[in-house]
């Protein structure tokens, strides 16, 4: 049992820190009907329908037959890179940069072993690498790219073509570095390669099924651009998904939405303490961006952006500087930490030079895009 409590605070640090600090908060701000308040159903609402389509999108092979499609005729290395690195950086901008990489890694991993041996030992660390970089910095383009800023952009209230444009100067200035740090990289390699798949991904009899989904992944994005009620969506969502395919609900990452409802009773009560509330908001007001950052290196950036958007009314630096601070730690955005699992479970010897090339790429992107914002 002890083992069991263990594991699961390993595996689920993040939830397990929420809710204690929502227990504790609990005994200064004992619960009311208040509490309620406190919870973005909205968010949460939306987090969980875009999860549950997405992974039923995933399923049809969509994402693999679009990925093939583009490698099929790939003979040097920096296209190689460059095609897998900003798959990950342009589909989480609409699918989460969660989904991009749970999709596209273990793809990448099938191609690498198609390449041979000598050159998957060689290009599989910078790249895997580089598509983590690239989900968490195209994902910070839209609203539903990472859960953070579904978040704050329904706190900001702001209109969907805003919070684009605010985002659009970061998101072009990342494109541009990712692909000289990609085309940089290859040039250490000079190896010809050729892409030949002979298991080919075929979407026969997907029709109905990729239709469904898009027509839902559309009103999930009308909902998110205030168009279409959440409850509505929701409801839609919820039912469609049953009818279809139940198996989707078990691939929905509760434990995010459980951490989401822990950090908004923590905040929702830190709010009503007076002098709590003062010193964060004059710790966090007028220093947003760096804030951003600097917590995100902590607690990662979606815990950093629930609890800092609790003490600060000039949300737009904050949502910069929690997109930006996904870089850097291994922890600063939750997303890094599947491409970590996942490049264990393939190559497990290799983690620790994993850790290091992450580390310096992460540094090096987030002191590029830190000064570019702190420039701009």
């Amino acid at each position: 049992m002890k083992e069991k409590i263990i594991r699961f605070f390993k595996q689920e640090t993040v939830l397990c820190a929420a809710f204690i600090l929502a227990v504790v908060s609990m005994f200064f701000v004992h619960p009311d009907l208040e509490y309620i308040s406190y919870v973005d159903f909205r968010t949460l609402a939306i987090l969980f329908c875009l999860m549950g389509v997405m992974s039923g999108l995933q399923k049809t092979g969509i994402f693999q037959w679009v990925a093939q499609a583009l490698l099929s005729r790939v003979r040097k290395v920096w296209q190689l890179m460059v095609i897998l690195v900003l798959l990950c950086f342009f589909s989480s901008m609409l699918v989460t940069n969660d989904v991009a990489l749970i999709t596209f890694v273990p793809f990448t991993f099938i191609v690498l072993n198609l390449i041979g041996s000598e050159c998957k030992k060689q290009l599989i660390i910078p790249i895997v690498v580089l598509q983590t970089v690239a989900a968490n910095l195209g994902s910070m383009l839209t609203p539903i790219g990472n859960p953070q800023n579904l978040y704050l952009y329904g706190k900001a209230g702001i209109s969907l073509g805003s919070f684009i444009l605010l985002m659009m100067p970061y998101t072009l200035a990342s494109l541009v570095v990712t692909i000289i740090w990609c085309l940089v990289q290859a040039k250490a390699y000079n190896i010809p390669i050729e892409v030949s798949f002979t298991g080919e991904t075929r979407l026969t009899g997907q029709a109905v099924k990729m239709t469904t989904y898009g027509v839902l992944f559309a009103l999930n994005l009308l909902t998110v651009a205030r168009v279409v009620p959440y409850s509505l969506t929701f409801g839609i969502t919820f039912l469609v998904l049953l009818l279809m395919d139940r198996t989707t609900f078990s691939r929905v990452d509760y434990s995010l939405l459980l951490t989401f409802v822990g950090f908004f009773i923590f905040i929702g009560n830190m709010g009503r303490l007076p002098a709590f509330s003062h010193i964060l908001q004059k710790i966090v007001s007028g220093n947003e961006l760096l804030a951003g950052v600097a917590v995100s290196q902590i607690i990662s950036n979606v815990p950093a952006a629930l609890l800092l958007s609790g003490f600060t009314d000039n949300l737009n630096p904050l949502i910069v500087g929690v997109n930006i601070g996904g870089l850097g730690t291994l922890i600063a955005s939750m997303a890094s930490l599947i491409s970590y699992k996942l490049i264990v479970r393939e190559e497990g010897k290799i983690k620790g030079a994993y850790f290091r090339y992450f580390t310096l790429a992460n540094i090096c992107f987030l002191v590029i895009l830190f000064v570019f914002a702190f420039l701009y």
